[in-house]
């Protein structure tokens, strides 16, 4: 077992210094294995559509109805299954976006924008009896008030925009406002709240309760100090306020958890923020607010940095985090939580200081390539291994 040494800052001087490599999931890797087509080393095969193949996957979760849905990116679908999978390669039971599973007719099906197409959807996550999903290049998020249990089923409510045949930036203003998207990358429901990242405006939006009408405006907004402002961290410095690609959201016992994957870090708030432009209480991947470097300025990674964490989620006593571009998760115990702490555990290498896709080997059970999207399902993470074209479900050890 690799050890790892971290120089103790004054929040970490009481925390023992050598953090074992000990693997997060089980190690033989994921339960269950969707999308993934099986090829020769070396050789291309394009990711041709199918109820049984992904391409690009971003975003993967469970349903209130226990239906598992799959942001199919790179198709620019989303596909549904009535229950978690138990065999590799399932196919998928429901298709929105497109016209059926062999065709892939581009963004938003090379059609109008509508009430049932797509353009890059990324983030999605159950919404009380329905499910929100994040339309990315639309510009906007889709809610259905109920989980679809047939194909093509339209979405009910759009937000960042009027209606369902728009799809501009900001609504084709020059500055943001309360009921504008640009990029709208992350969903989360709390059951409380409804939060946005709104990763182009760089702010996380949120609105109180479920939405009840098109284009609602938010509540609240973090991020900026106020709805009107998109500048790249705050149009300064990073600090506890600012933000600049702002991807995921979670919530983890009492905080509030955002990868802010552009300044490489994971921001999080102590319960639910209460004002606009709330500044974070603690940071992980940097040792305080202001640095904001890859891997906190060096090629290999450690237990304590991140190269651009696009993905959070929370599962019983384990907070993780999909470190993208080092190909791994991370995750941390409550008491482990202090700015800048490292991480207990990991998934994906062999050790903290290992990076590279696939563990610069060939694609296997346990490995991962840019894994983007991440939620929870029982004991089951559910992974979306977005250069892999696959969907994982791998079981937390313990």
């Amino acid at each position: 077992m690799t050890e790892y040494t971290l120089p103790l800052s004054a929040a970490t001087r009481n925390r023992p210094a050598a953090i074992s490599s000990e693997q997060l999931l089980v190690e033989t890797g994921a339960r269950v294995i969707l999308g993934e087509q099986v090829q020769p080393r070396g050789v291309v095969i394009p990711v041709v559509p199918s109820a049984q193949t992904l391409f690009g996957p971003r975003g993967a979760s469970l349903m209130a109805d226990g239906s598992l849905w799959v942001a199919d990116t790179g198709h620019h679908r989303l596909l549904g299954w009535p229950t978690l999978p138990e065999a590799d390669g399932q196919p998928a039971t429901w298709l929105l976006g497109q016209p059926d599973f062999e065709r892939e007719g581009g963004r938003n099906a090379h059609g109008p924008v509508g009430a049932a197409s797509l353009n890059v959807p990324t983030g999605i996550c159950p919404l009380g009896k329905g499910m929100a999903v994040a339309d990315v290049w639309n510009h906007r998020v889709l809610i259905w008030h109920e989980v679809p249990h047939e194909s093509h089923t339209p979405a009910d409510l759009v937000l960042g925009q009027t209606d369902f045949v728009s799809a501009e930036i900001n609504r084709g203003a020059t500055q943001p406002s309360a009921s504008t998207l640009y990029w709208p990358y992350g969903v989360f429901w709390d059951g409380t709240r409804l939060y946005v990242a709104d990763s182009g405006n760089r702010r996380v939006l949120w609105w109180e309760g479920i939405p009840t009408e098109k284009g609602q405006p938010a509540d609240g907004v973090l991020g900026q100090a106020d709805f009107h402002c998109r500048d790249e961290n705050g149009g300064h410095e990073a600090d506890a306020m600012s933000m600049r690609w702002p991807h995921a959201i979670t919530h983890f016992g009492d905080w509030l958890v955002m990868g802010d994957a552009g300044n490489n870090r994971v921001l999080l708030w102590r319960g639910a923020p209460q004002r606009n432009g709330q500044v974070a209480d603690m940071v992980l991947g940097q040792p305080d607010f202001v640095q904001n470097a890859h891997n906190r300025g060096n090629y290999f990674p450690n237990a304590a940095c991140f190269n651009m964490p696009y993905g959070v989620t929370a599962t019983e006593n384990w907070l993780i985090v999909a470190d993208t571009a080092n190909s791994r998760l991370l995750g941390w115990q409550a008491d482990d939580l202090v700015t800048g702490a490292p991480a207990r555990t990991l998934a994906g290498q062999d050790g903290f200081q290992h990076k590279g896709d696939n563990r610069w080997g060939v694609v296997g059970r346990n490995t991962l390539c840019w894994p983007y999207g991440i939620s929870a399902a029982g004991r089951s993470v559910i992974i979306a291994d977005s250069g892999n074209n696959r969907v994982l479900l791998w079981d937390r050890r313990s």
